[in-house]
């Protein structure tokens, strides 16, 4: 395989959209969200070519070079920022790739419009903009076949269900609220197997990080790295770098796998922690 040097390599292209304000979420949900950092979004889904090129392997079920990966976790589309960002050129030019935050995506997907979708109100349309189960044949289609939303981005309605980078506990949304290790990933978007009200930009599916489907695939963010502050000293001999955790004094405690009841009143009930982990005995000081 052809080594690769950078994201621009393998086709991938990336909309620089701008910091600004917008209500996230509608209904009682609905809240005002202020993103202060503008961001590059990738114009299009996550290819199989581009992921195979960057991961060596294409686990889709609908295949098509262009069409967007899907059977990938959430671990998977990290794994794929993380080696993206490795690469020679974007090493080089200080870029990291990520997933985006619910937020991110939501204000993207709108544009800057406050419609039921970020084409408009009438469903009728989304036909033009999306794949989806009225339109899809059951499938996937190659990456920017419909029309874009304002901001130039591509499939945000429809074709898969995209990873967000958020972790969310949503044990209310179960009846009993009982679940083990309560932590779930958001996708957004919609997919082709759908109706249109989950392709609206206020649509999600909650699932653990290791669910993979043909129907979910991602996206990505660009970022610059940015350098964490060197602590300004008189002389260079003042400075002293530390070795570990233990060098400056920083103790832990081995927590064991366990059941709780968490909460308390109305909100108790049933957690299962099904892994260990270190906490740290003291407060960071």
């Amino acid at each position: 395989m052809e080594l690769l040097e950078s994201a621009d390599s393998i086709g991938m292209e990336f909309k620089l959209i701008p910091a600004g304000t917008f209500i996230m979420g509608e209904g009682d949900e609905a809240h005002e969200v202020t993103l202060t950092q503008q961001f590059s979004m990738g114009i299009h889904e996550v290819t199989q070519v581009q992921y195979e090129q960057v991961m060596g392997v294409n686990p889709s079920k609908f295949t098509g070079a262009n069409n967007p990966v899907e059977t990938v976790s959430w671990e998977d589309a990290l794994e794929f920022c993380r080696r993206l960002s490795e690469l020679p050129a974007e090493k080089a030019a200080g870029n990291v790739y990520r997933l985006p935050t619910e937020a991110e995506w939501e204000y993207a997907c709108r544009a800057g419009t406050a419609t039921r979708f970020s084409f408009g109100d009438d469903e009728r349309d989304l036909a033009e903009h999306g794949w989806y189960h009225a339109n899809s044949d059951s499938k996937t289609h190659p990456v920017g076949a419909k029309q874009p939303n304002a901001w130039g981005l591509y499939d945000l309605n429809g074709n898969v269900w995209e990873w967000c980078s958020d972790l969310i506990d949503k044990d209310y949304m179960y009846d009993p609220p009982k679940l083990r290790d309560p932590i779930l990933n958001v996708c957004r978007g919609g997919a082709w197997h759908g109706y249109a009200h989950n392709c609206r930009p206020t649509s999600l599916t909650l699932v653990t990080p290791g669910f993979s489907k043909d129907f979910v695939g991602f996206r990505v963010v660009r970022e610059p790295s940015t350098p964490i502050p060197t602590p300004v000293a008189t002389n260079v001999e003042d400075i002293e770098l530390p070795e570990s955790a233990n060098s400056i004094g920083m103790k832990f405690k081995l927590i064991p796998a366990g059941t709780f009841t968490m909460g308390e009143g109305d909100d108790a009930h049933e957690v299962t922690l099904t892994v260990p982990f270190k906490m740290g005995v003291h407060e960071v000081t």
